[in-house]
This record gives C-alpha cells, sequence and structure tokens, in this order.
C-alpha cells in the first residue's frame, strides 16, 4: 500500500498533480480513475482528483486487482538481463513500444511480456501491466517489469523517492569545448507552442536535474557523453542536451535537419540500480553498448566500463 507524504514544493497543488508526481508511470487519467474508484485516500478520508494537498498531508493509494487484460499476447523475442518472481530486467531494443497507446495498439512490450510472463501487476491498468517506469520508442536499454503489485509498490517508491540508478549514454551532436562534465538544473515543462515538445522553461515548468560528462570524442560523428537522471521528466536528457547546445544525434524532434543521417535517436539506458522489493539486497546492471553506437565509433574507455 504505497503511501506518500506531502512535501512542501507540492502544497496547495491538486491531488492528482501531486501523485502524478509520485508515481510518474501511471497516465493522469489513470490516477484521477483510481481516485474516482476509491483507491486513493487523502489524510484516511476519501479524496477527489481536484482535491487540495496540504504540507504534511498523507496520501495513501490502496493497489486494486489486476484487470483482466484484452490483449493478445506475441511472442516477441525479450532480452532478459534479469528474472525471479518478483520482477524482470531486459535490455530493451530500440523501436520497441513500451506499452500500448494512440498508433500502437499492438506488438509492444507488454504484448511480450503477456506472452512471457504467468502474472503482472495490475496497478497500470489494463494497458500497462507490470509497466513501472517507461523508455521512448527509440530509446534502448535497461527496463525494470515488476510481476505483482507488491513490487510495483515498492519499485514505484524508489523511483518516486529518486533513489533509483539511472545512467544513460547519449551521442550528441557537436563537441564539448573547455568544460567536460557539470550538472544541468534547469526547469522542464510542456512546449508553449509544439505541444508534443517538453522545454526548459524560465518561469514554471517541473525541477529537473542531470549530470553529464565526456566519455568520447568521435571526430567526424560528435560525442559520447554519459548522462545520470537525478529526476525522471519527459524527455529530459533531450531536452537538457539541447538546451546545451548538443542536441542527440538521430533526434527527430528536437534536431529534425541532421536526424535523417541515423535510425534513431542515440540514447541507451546503460546502468541501473535499484533495491529488490523482497530481498532489499542491491540491484546493479548494465546494458550491452547496442550495435549502432559501436558502428558509429563507440569504444568506451576502462574506467567507464561498469
Amino acid at each position: 500500500m504505497p503511501e506518500f507524504q506531502v512535501d512542501p514544493r507540492a502544497a496547495g497543488g491538486r491531488l492528482d498533480r501531486f501523485l502524478a508526481g509520485q508515481l510518474p508511470h501511471l497516465s493522469r487519467s489513470r490516477l484521477q480513475a483510481l481516485i474516482k474508484q476509491g483507491h486513493v485516500t487523502l489524510e484516511g478520508r476519501p479524496a477527489r482528483p481536484s482535491d487540495k494537498v496540504k504540507r504534511g498531508a498523507l496520501v495513501t493509494l490502496t493497489e486494486p486487482p489486476a484487470e483482466p487484460s484484452l490483449l493478445e499476447p506475441e511472442a516477441i523475442p525479450l532480452d532478459i538481463l534479469f528474472e525471479d518472481a518478483d520482477l524482470l530486467v531486459i535490455n530493451k531494443p530500440p523501436g520497441l513500444v513500451v506499452h500500448p497507446a494512440a498508433g500502437h495498439a499492438r506488438h509492444t512490450l507488454v504484448h511480450a511480456l503477456l506472452a512471457h510472463c504467468e502474472s503482472l501487476s495490475g496497478i497500470g491498468g489494463e494497458q500497462r501491466p507490470g509497466i513501472v517506469h517507461r523508455l521512448d520508442k527509440d530509446t534502448s536499454g535497461c527496463l525494470v517489469v515488476a510481476k505483482n503489485d507488491a513490487a510495483h509498490g515498492d519499485l514505484s517508491r524508489q523511483f518516486a523517492g529518486r533513489t533509483v540508478t539511472k545512467i544513460y549514454l547519449a551521442l550528441a551532436q557537436g563537441h564539448f569545448a573547455g568544460v567536460r562534465s557539470g550538472t544541468i538544473e534547469n526547469a522542464i515543462g510542456r512546449h508553449p507552442v509544439d505541444r508534443k515538445k517538453m522545454a526548459v522553461l524560465t518561469r514554471g515548468g517541473r525541477a529537473s536535474r542531470t549530470s553529464w560528462r565526456v566519455l568520447q570524442d568521435l571526430p567526424g560523428v560528435g560525442t559520447l557523453v554519459e548522462c545520470t537522471l537525478h529526476t525522471g521528466r519527459t524527455h529530459q536528457i533531450r531536452v537538457h542536451l539541447k538546451h546545451l547546445g548538443h542536441p542527440l544525434l538521430g533526434d527527430a524532434l528536437y534536431a529534425p535537419r541532421q536526424a535523417r543521417h541515423y535510425p534513431r535517436q542515440m540514447l541507451h539506458a546503460w546502468k541501473l540500480g535499484f533495491t529488490h522489493p523482497r530481498t532489499g539486497k542491491a540491484m546493479h546492471f548494465c546494458s550491452p553498448v547496442p550495435e549502432d553506437f559501436i558502428l558509429a565509433g563507440v569504444r568506451l574507455p576502462a574506467a567507464a566500463q561498469p
């Protein structure tokens, strides 16, 4: 039963917005449905999505039973890095959508999981069983999936509490002159004009923090950058690197002029670390450098190896 205490930064906001910040794997509409169905209490009382939350208030989510999925399982091969009775960690290939959405009704990771697993957690609803966090369609690498609600709730708390280690490899446009590492702390929100995009905002937006360091210069290509996520905003690395003047190679949304030279946005979820929800053991995973990065000339220095 996940419980969340309202911190000063969230005080005064709507309940559904507060929960969206705590449970980023769940859509706003899903959270609103859970609240309306009575699965969420505010200070022990039934709540409404529009209720305002006060500093220190306790919000409790009672996980609903898994909904029967209407999705058809599909025998899509999975590159499994780890699996036990509570969770599995996969190396997601580029091009695979995580869950069904508009334009992607079939051939998603969820369809593959339904074929592979006897059971998955149901808190995400019938469209997102087991999904704790997401990667963009064209982002490859480490992703953890929950097989039961207890694991899902615990992993969700770890993501919300920012105790999960998330390190990415990014192929960025251009070369970094002078400064070779740093931290970006610019707030991110919906682009004021193009609603498909996120953007760094001077007013509003949500606090966002990305640490970065150059790993390798690739003459004629760009720069291999290691990015560590301290928050989990939509398109965070893509937006922060663009703000630095070094957008991702192949990013058709944020750098469309050069995107045609690459088959996808060159971003890879390289390392993932969390605490096992049942055993309490520290778990660390590293996804191999993908083939398209290697073809671009990536050769990790020994100091960067796991």
